[in-house]
């Protein structure tokens, strides 16, 4: 499904990465772990598009981004891909519903795979642990890991393909986030989704079909 090849970034003050290359496929769990500053959230802005491309290349069921301009490659990944930011990108006025439904808001292929969205949120939302009583409350009411969640649920919301998440339980505590990922790899057994996720959290690599640490890749 996803293939990289060749992947280099040059930062402004003269550091280079060379990333490994990586290959994902439907339904796949790959954590990219390592030390803050070692690239994991540069590599996942490059493989989610919003970080041009300086060296390589990404193809995506065999489309190569940068045959891409910068218009279909939005519409590309409104498409394919559901992103669980760190800072999460919330809006906090809105209800946890309205929040949700923006996963689909610019994408009429996701939109279509969604026959009942309000159905849908409450699936969801149930899926990864909250009750139905939270979809009317403001995202700004909620806790962190009831926000997280949230944000899981907004990538997940009409099957993307590929789940990109910069470390969503960065700000969860070990009882937390172990609840957590339990509920979010349960949501993904039953979609077939993959998921790329960067954390620096070595106890969470269980959860992984594949990990690739590029502390190791650095040295």
């Amino acid at each position: 499904m996803l293939e990289t090849l060749g992947l280099e970034y040059h930062y402004q003050h003269g550091k280079k990465i060379v990333f490994p290359e990586i290959e994902v496929k439907r339904g796949q769990r790959l954590l990219i772990s390592g030390f803050s500053g070692c690239g994991k959230t540069t590599l996942l802005s490059l493989i989610a598009g919003a970080l041009k491309l300086q060296a390589g290349d990404i193809k995506f069921d065999g489309i190569n981004y940068s045959s891409m301009s910068s218009l279909l490659l939005d519409k590309f990944r409104a498409d394919h891909i559901g992103y669980i930011f760190q800072t999460l990108n919330l809006i906090p006025f809105l209800s946890v519903s309205e929040n949700i439904a923006l996963g689909i808001r610019f994408s009429q292929s996701r939109k279509s795979k969604v026959n009942d969205l309000n159905q849908e949120i409450t699936r969801l939302v149930k899926s990864l642990g909250l009750g139905k009583e939270v979809l009317t409350t403001p995202v700004n009411r909620l806790s962190v890991g009831q926000q997280q969640r949230v944000a899981v649920a907004r990538a997940l919301l009409g099957k993307p393909d590929l789940i990109l998440a910069d470390e969503p339980t960065s700000a969860l505590d070990a009882e937390t986030t172990k609840k957590f990922l339990n509920e979010v790899m349960d949501a993904f057994d039953s979609t077939k989704q993959a998921i790329i996720m960067v954390s620096h959290d070595a106890s969470i690599t269980h959860y992984f079909d594949t990990v690739i640490d590029l502390n190791k890749q650095h040295a």
